[in-house]
């Protein structure tokens, strides 16, 4: 049976040291990785992202939400607290990755 795996996506400053950083935290690397853009990383638990921002949003979560096998579609919603937590499959977050970066092999 697969689960659920909760999803955080982070906004930072440098990809490179970021990576280095994160693979501590999750004892993993990247699956995806798009030089100076984007990270992807995805362990049992969580679906975990990060993405070069401006100086102003270094730092914060972007948004949060879960990979679910049995999303239909990708789907938002933003709650009370203005927090946006977002709803898909894998497949869907692949597509999502090629359609901002064509270039990457999934």
């Amino acid at each position: 049976i697969m689960k659920k795996r909760i999803h955080i996506a982070v906004g930072v400053k440098d990809i490179n040291d970021s990576i280095e950083s994160y693979n501590k935290y999750l004892a993993a690397k990247p699956e995806v990785v798009v030089n100076n853009e984007y990270a992807l990383w995805r362990t049992e638990e969580v679906n975990f992202s990060i993405r070069k921002v401006s100086d102003a949003e270094v730092g914060k979560v972007r948004h949060i939400g879960f990979e679910d096998p049995s999303a239909i579609k990708f789907s938002e919603e933003v709650d009370l607290n203005g927090l946006t937590w977002e709803f898909f499959s894998q497949k869907d977050q692949q597509a999502e990755i090629k359609k901002y970066w064509p270039e990457v092999k999934l």
